[in-house]
C-alpha cells in the first residue's frame, strides 16, 4: 500500500516522501503489457500473436519505468488535492536513480518531492503611506503651444526662395572647416534638417535672407544652444564629451528651404479635432482642448500616484520566500534550464516580481475586486471606438456588438483585457485608502518623474 509522508527541511520548504510497493503498480504494469502485445507491429508477427516473452523483453523495462513513475505522480497529486498545501509553482523531484528499476525484481520504491510554500503575510498599511498627489496646472500657453503644433501638424510644406521666419526648416549640408572657411580634408560632410528658431539668436540673423547654395561658416557652440548642441555634436559623429568637439568650425551650405503653412482656426479644423462635437467659435474650440489637456495631466498624475502605492506596498510589506527552493525551481522548473550562477543573478527581480504577484493577489482575494463579463465587454468596446480616434460611426452599430462578440471568443484577448481591468481597480482601491498631499508641478517635471519610475 502507498504511503505519503512529509517533512520540513527548510524555511516554507518541505520535502513530500512517497512510497510505493509492488500492489500498487504491477497490475497496471502486467495490464499495459497485454494492451501492447495486442497493437504491436514486429515483422515475421501477425497483430496480436506476439509471444508475451519477446514484447516484455523488447518493451518491459521502459513499461515498468513508465508505470512506476505514474503510479507515485498520482500518489504525489491525490495528496495535493487532498490536503491543499499552499505552494509556489509545481513540486520539484528530487534526485532519484530510476536505474534501480528492475522489472524482474519488483520491491518497493520511495521518491521525495521538494515544495515551497507560499508564505503568510500582513499588509503594509495604506494609510500611512505619505504619497504626493503631482498635479499639473494647465494654462493658456500650454493650450496655444498645443494648438499651434496641430496647426503645423495639419498645415502644408511649402518651398519659399529665402529664410523669411525662425519657423523655416532648412536641410544644411554641413561641411567641416577651418576657421577661414577653407575645407578640412578628410573632415566631415554630412546633411541635417535643422529648424532655424533651433539656432541661437546671433546664428539666426545670419541665415535671415539666405537663399538655396548660400552658406555661412559657423563655430558649432555658436550655432546651437547648450539643450541642442550635444544631439548635433553626437549627429555629426563627434564625441559629446570632447570639449574640442563644440569649438569646431562648419560650413552651413543651403540645400533646401521649407515652411509649414499653418491650417486655419477655423470650423472645419475644430470638427476635424473633435468630430461630432459641435464646436463652433475659437473659444469654445480652445476650451474643450483644454479640457482634453488637463483630462491627460490628471490621468498622468493618477499613474505616478499609483507608482507610490506600487512602491510603497513592494518595500514596506514583509514577505519571506523558501530562497533555495525557488532559485532551484529557475535553474530547473521554469521552461529554460539555467546555471546555478544565472539563477543567483536573476533572483532579486523575480523575486521581487512574486512578491508583487501575492501582494496584488491579495488585495484583489480581500477587497473582492471582481470584473464581469459586462464590464469585459464594454472594456473592449471602447477599445474599439479608441481605434476609430472617437469618430462618428454612423447610426448603425450592430456591427460592433458581433465583432465585439469575436474578441470576447479570444482568451488572450480576454485574459489581457481583465488583467487590465483586474489592475485598475486593484490601483484605485489603493488610492481609495490614502490621502494624498497635492503638489504643483510643471509637465516636464511630471514626465521625469514616470521615467525614473518604472515597474
Amino acid at each position: 500500500m502507498a504511503t505519503v509522508a512529509r517533512e520540513n527541511i527548510g524555511l516554507l520548504n518541505d520535502k513530500i516522501l512517497i512510497k510505493v510497493g509492488k500492489e500498487d503498480y504491477f497490475p497496471s504494469f502486467e495490464k499495459k503489457l497485454k494492451e501492447y502485445s495486442k497493437t504491436v507491429n514486429i515483422p515475421g508477427f501477425r497483430k496480436g500473436m506476439v509471444p508475451a516473452g519477446m514484447i516484455k523483453k523488447m518493451y518491459g523495462a521502459s513499461i515498468y519505468t513508465d508505470e512506476v513513475l505514474k503510479t507515485v505522480e498520482k500518489q504525489l497529486y491525490t495528496y495535493l488535492d487532498t490536503e491543499k498545501p499552499d505552494i509556489f509553482a509545481q513540486p520539484l523531484a528530487l534526485d532519484a536513480d530510476i536505474r534501480k528499476l528492475d522489472l524482474n525484481n519488483p520491491a518497493e520504491y520511495e521518491f521525495g518531492f521538494e515544495i515551497g510554500l507560499k508564505p503568510a503575510f500582513e499588509l503594509a498599511s495604506l494609510p500611512k503611506a505619505k504619497a504626493i498627489l503631482h498635479k499639473v496646472e494647465v494654462t493658456d500657453a500650454m493650450v496655444q503651444e498645443e494648438v499651434d503644433r496641430m496647426l503645423i501638424k495639419g498645415g502644408k510644406m511649402t518651398e519659399p526662395e529665402t529664410v523669411e521666419t525662425e519657423e523655416a526648416v532648412l536641410n544644411i549640408l554641413f561641411t567641416e572647416v577651418d576657421k577661414e572657411g577653407n575645407t578640412i580634408e578628410g573632415g566631415i560632410e554630412k546633411e541635417n534638417s535643422v529648424i532655424v528658431k533651433y539656432l541661437t539668436p546671433a546664428a539666426q540673423k545670419q541665415f535671415m535672407g539666405k537663399k538655396k547654395d548660400d552658406a555661412v561658416v559657423l563655430q558649432l557652440s555658436k550655432t546651437f544652444d547648450k539643450d541642442k548642441l550635444e544631439a548635433f555634436v553626437l549627429d555629426l559623429g563627434l564625441d559629446k564629451d570632447d570639449k574640442e568637439s563644440a569649438k569646431k568650425y562648419f560650413k552651413l551650405t543651403i540645400v533646401k528651404i521649407g515652411l509649414v503653412e499653418k491650417r486655419e482656426l477655423n470650423e472645419a479644423f475644430f470638427a476635424e479635432v473633435f468630430p461630432g462635437a459641435a464646436v463652433a467659435t475659437e473659444e469654445e474650440f480652445r476650451k474643450k482642448l483644454k479640457e482634453e489637456i488637463e483630462q491627460y495631466w490628471d490621468a498622468q498624475s493618477r499613474n505616478q500616484l499609483h507608482d507610490q502605492l506600487y512602491h510603497y506596498l513592494l518595500d514596506e510589506t514583509k514577505i519571506e520566500f523558501p530562497e533555495q527552493f525557488l532559485k532551484r525551481w529557475l535553474q530547473v522548473g521554469s521552461e529554460e534550464r539555467k546555471t546555478p550562477e544565472q539563477a543567483e543573478a536573476e533572483f532579486p527581480q523575480f523575486s521581487s516580481q512574486l512578491k508583487w504577484t501575492l501582494i496584488s493577489d491579495k488585495i484583489v482575494k480581500e477587497n473582492k475586486l471582481e470584473v464581469s463579463a459586462e464590464e469585459l465587454k464594454e472594456s473592449m468596446k471602447a477599445e474599439v471606438m479608441r481605434y476609430f480616434g472617437g469618430a462618428s460611426l454612423g447610426d448603425d452599430t450592430s456591427w460592433l456588438d458581433s465583432y465585439v462578440d469575436r474578441m470576447m471568443k479570444d482568451e488572450k484577448q480576454i485574459d489581457a483585457s481583465y488583467r487590465r481591468l483586474v489592475t485598475d481597480k486593484l490601483f484605485n482601491w489603493a488610492q481609495s485608502q490614502v490621502t494624498p498631499v497635492e503638489k504643483h508641478v510643471t509637465g516636464e517635471e511630471l514626465t521625469a518623474m514616470q521615467h525614473n519610475h518604472q515597474h
